[in-house]
């Protein structure tokens, strides 16, 4: 990955500790002075996301494969069949590329930037979760909103996959299955 050590240099000014991690707050500040607001419980999905030894804070290879989420194309697609057919995209390009210089997607423009990453959502579960990332409630996502519904919408396709293991786009879960979903998707 070209940048590396631009991105190793910038998660060593982030990791303040020097502990070799970084943690939900410290990504939040770090990604704030980049314009980008990001609520704590966002940031800490992302960590989450891409918590590997699940130690609850990000080394750097984990803060890498959140980079590539949200820079770089995923050269496997085969890892989301279903969902992500062509691969993921970028995730800011894609918002770049339909934003127009007004700073903000609105709904027909998120929906075409979900199917753009690969993501597929019918009408109820898209607007439902367009109502919940719009902060203003004005029918319009900034690129801050935009990427926490994707990590949402990723979260979701990751935790679906993982009880979908044929691979046909359904699952059926047990209570205690349910409570495993609810939980791993639930921090007070």
């Amino acid at each position: 990955m070209e940048n590396v050590g631009v991105l190793r240099e910038w998660f060593g000014r982030v990791d303040s500790n020097h502990t070799g991690n970084i943690t939900a707050p410290q990504l939040q500040r770090a990604l704030a002075v980049g314009n980008l607001d990001f609520p704590l419980s966002i940031v800490q999905q992302m960590i989450r996301m891409y918590d590997f030894d699940r130690n609850g804070t990000m080394n750097f290879e984990e803060f890498l494969a959140l980079n590539k989420f949200l820079l770089k194309v995923d050269t496997q697609p085969e890892v989301y069949p279903k969902f992500m057919p062509n691969g993921k995209r970028k995730v800011q390009n894609v918002f770049s590329a339909l934003e127009r210089g007004r700073g903000f997607l609105p709904l027909d423009d998120v929906y075409a930037a979900l199917v753009k990453l690969g993501f597929s959502l019918d009408s109820p579960a898209f607007y439902t979760v367009c109502e919940s990332f719009d902060k203003n409630k004005m029918g319009m996502v900034r690129l801050d909103e935009f990427i926490s519904l994707c990590i949402f919408v990723q979260s979701a396709c990751n935790l679906f996959n993982s009880f979908d293991t044929p691979k046909q786009g359904r699952v059926t879960l047990d209570f205690n299955q349910f409570v495993y979903c609810i939980i791993h998707n639930y921090h007070p």
